[in-house]
Formats: C-alpha cells, structure tokens, sequence
C-alpha cells in the first residue's frame, strides 16, 4: 500500500499551529516544530512492512493548502492518517470531506486525544473511514494496514470503523504493547531535519526528539486534571535505560544530533534513570551532546540532580502550573509550593538549567492569587533560581477531568463544542473577578518578566561562550513572538 503519514497546513490569521505531538495547542508568531515521534514510529513500522510511506507534514514543510492540496491531487496513495487535536479538529473534518470528492476510494484515518475521548463525533461529522483511539496508534495502524491487506484476521481493540454504513468499534483500547519492540526509527524517512533548528528547546542545534515512555507515571497517582495525555495513556510504560542510550548514539553517530528532548511525560526516575546515566557516561555521550526532559518537583534528590548533570543533562522542564497550593491540589500535581525555590536552588546549584511553567485563567482563582503566580514566578526569576518561563493560559481539552469538571459547574465562557475558539487567543473558562482581556495581559506580563534587570543580569552571567550567546538571542526572539501570541 501507499501511505501518507499527513498533517496538512491550517492556515490562518492567528498564526502557525503547534499542532504535532503536541500536549497543549497553540498558535504561534514565531514557528516551533516538534518532531512527532509516534507518528514517525508508526511510518517506520509500515516502512519495514514493505509499504511505501510518504512522510507529509505540510507545516513544518511551510506548504500553501493550496499547493498542498494541488500535490494530494494529482498523487495516487491509498491511505492518510492525520492526528489531529481540539482546537483544529473540525478543520480536519472540512479536510478529510473535501479531499473525499477528489478521492473517493482512499481511506482516511484520525488519531489524537480529542478523537481518542470522543471517536463516534469524528465518525458523525465527517467522511472520516477509520478513528483509532489511544496513543499506541503506531501498533494500531499496522494492524489496520494488516487487515486490510488480509494479512491479520481481526483488528486490535480502539479502532472505529464503519460498515454497511453503521460506525462500529473493536472495542476499548488497551495500552498494553511492550514499547521494546519497536524499531529505531526512520529518521531520514521522517524528514528530522525539518524539526532539527525551529525549536526553543535545543540550546546546540541540530536538535531532535526522542519518547522513551507514554507517557506519564505521575498517572498512578491519578494524574494531572487539566492533561490531556491521560486520556492516550491511561498506562505507564517505558523502554529499557540500555535501549535509549542506543538510540542516543545512533543519533549522535549518524545524524550529528547535538541536543535531545526526551518528550516523556515524565522521565523515569529511580534505578532506571541512575542506570541510564551510568550507561550515558561510560559511553561518552555526556560529553558529546545536551539531553533535556520532563520533570516533576518532588521525584529528585540533590544527589540525582549532580548525576544528571555529569551524565550531559542541561534542560529539566517543570509543569509549576500555580503558585498557589489550593490549586495545585486541585489539579492533583502533586506539588508542594513550599518546596520549589529551594528544588530550583538544587538543580541551579547543580549547573542544569530548570524550566517551568505556568498556567493562567483557572475558573476558581481570584486576581489576587493570579498575581500569587505571577509574584512567584518574578522571584524565581530575578533571583536566578530558573533559566526560562513558559505562560499559558488554561485550555481544558475533552477527555480531561477539568472538561468534566468545566462542564458539570458551568465555568464555560463559551460553548464547550465550539472547538475552533480553543485556540488560547481568549480564555474559554471565566474566572472571579478578571476579564478575558486581563487574563491574556497577565500572560504576557509574565514573558514581559524575562526583561527585568535581575534576569538579564544572572542570564548575562551565564553566556560563557559563542553558543550561549546566540541562545540568548534566540530567546529573546521567542519571547517576543510568545508576547504577540497573547494577544
């Protein structure tokens, strides 16, 4: 078969979609492209098969839709899968509709957190063939390919299809596939390179991605409310320690890759991470490249922030969220507040370079404890106790307990259906006493916090060398596309 493993453009006036593997939507001023790892996956699985896999990211290739739709057109292919998201999902319905009139017999497949929580609305809106469900669609599509070309006899639980006219399901997906089993992926297939340079992660370029996990194991402890991940994974599983640090050196070996953000929830920690940056050290590849992650407040000691450190990490992502503890109970993070300015102290200490962020906008803060938030964050940064900040504003996607939550007690400013309007331009939840205008000027307040002297000051500090001074540059540039993405 001919596979087109697709994300066509979305072309508007807001901006550039950060669409692809991506947790939380947004439209951006200035472009950032994540490499989408269990897409890329899922092109490899097929490519080993023997199918012919065209990787079609028509965003980050910065493709016209209409020289886009021009090249679908006049190529024959026989299946397009497309993840898709909240807030774009009903343009990709208008698409897969549109493209049906000029390809009647391809067979068009969604995936996604928004079609996993809600598959059968997919199914009624548009002339979508197949949704499958969960984060495992890599396997899941294989297996779809497979039966398709009669090479399996029944389809894996999570796939919604229609028949005889009737949409029917397999059944409720199991996130049960051993993550061992894959392959390395195809990176040259999968076009990295188009995801190597525009990204504010990698401090070195070129950069990529790599998952070692699905994705979170906060999850056990039920997980964060407002994540939408959960709902692709409702399990924790993970690669081995020796199996990541492989695909570090192919990466170094083979592609001269100088920086990798591991995209897990949160990275493994324990005996798993101390094994992994045993093996980091013994192979020389500390020395050799930056390895950035997801991390929790909470899960490390100062001794595991010195191994990390010495086994070539740089960049530890943080979800603070809120200043305020009553809303982090809320949102079952976790998280204690009186204990991050000395977790951060920790990691600077340990010269890693820690990275929050922070959230605006939730239906039961006040002004007073929005400006909590922002107070603390000024602190943070201005005693030097966090390298970057990153500010949005809350967005609960369907599938996620604050939906529910949104739903049950009437915090929806607008329609909870009305998808197009999630796109963090405005909020979508009220709040006590602030406007939607003031919630999106807080936003930019914070970014607007990356200017006071104290921060440019420890961060004039930090510029050793040529490459630290064209990150900071390059920072510079992001937080001023991130201040015209608030408005």
């Amino acid at each position: 078969m001919k596979i087109r493993i697709s994300y066509p453009p979305l072309e508007s006036t807001l901006g550039i979609p950060l669409l692809s593997q991506n947790r939380q939507f947004q439209w951006f001023s200035d472009p950032t492209y994540i490499y989408p790892i269990v897409p890329a996956y899922a092109a490899t699985l097929l490519s080993n098969d023997g199918h012919k896999v065209i990787w079609d990211d028509a965003i980050a290739e910065e493709k016209s839709y209409q020289a886009w739709f021009h090249d679908i057109e006049h190529n024959n292919f026989d299946l397009m899968m497309i993840e898709t998201k909240t807030p774009v999902v009903k343009r990709h319905w208008n698409i897969i509709n549109d493209l049906k009139q000029i390809k009647p017999d391809v067979k068009f497949v969604l995936v996604g957190d928004h079609v996993t929580a809600l598959p059968g609305e997919s199914m009624d809106n548009c002339e979508v063939d197949f949704v499958l469900t969960g984060g495992d669609y890599d396997f899941l599509l294989q297996n779809l390919i497979r039966y398709l070309n009669d090479e399996v006899k029944t389809t894996e639980p999570g796939i919604w299809y229609r028949k005889n006219g009737v949409i029917k399901t397999s059944g409720p997906f199991i996130s049960n596939h051993d993550l061992n089993l894959l392959p390395n992926i195809d990176r040259t297939l999968t076009k990295w390179h188009l995801y190597a340079e525009k990204n504010g992660n990698y401090k070195i370029t070129p950069g990529t991605y790599t998952m070692v996990g699905r994705d979170c194991w906060w999850r056990y402890k039920g997980g964060c409310t407002f994540c939408s991940w959960p709902t692709l994974y409702p399990t924790y599983r993970v690669r081995t320690a020796e199996s990541l640090v492989s695909e570090v050196g192919t990466l170094i070996e083979d592609f001269n890759v100088k920086e990798i953000f591991d995209d897990t929830g949160t990275f493994p920690v324990g005996k798993w991470l101390k094994t992994f940056c045993r093996l980091m050290i013994d192979e020389g590849y500390n020395e050799k490249i930056n390895f950035n992650i997801n991390m929790r407040f909470g899960a490390l000691s100062s001794e595991d922030y010195s191994l990390l450190k010495k086994a070539g990490f740089r960049m530890l992502l943080f979800g603070l969220e809120s200043a305020n503890q009553t809303t982090l109970d809320r949102l079952n993070k976790g998280t204690l507040i009186n204990t991050v300015a000395n977790e951060c102290k920790t990691a600077i200490e340990a010269k890693l370079e820690p990275h929050i962020t922070v959230m605006i906008g939730y239906p039961w803060e006040t002004r007073t404890e929005v400006n909590n938030t922002l107070q603390f964050s000024k602190m943070l940064m201005q005693r030097g106790l966090v390298s970057t900040l990153q500010s949005t504003v809350i967005i609960p996607y369907p599938g996620t307990q604050l939906f529910d939550e949104a739903v049950a007690n009437g915090w929806f400013e607008i329609d909870p259906t009305d998808y197009d309007n999630y796109h963090m331009k405005k909020p979508v939840l009220k709040t006590p006493d602030l406007s939607g205008d003031e919630i999106m000027e807080l936003c930019n307040e914070t970014y607007k916090l990356f200017f006071s002297p104290n921060f440019i000051l420890n961060s004039l500090k930090n510029i050793h060398s040529w490459k630290d001074f064209k990150y900071a540059l390059k920072g510079v540039k992001k937080i001023l596309g991130h201040l015209n993405d608030f408005t």
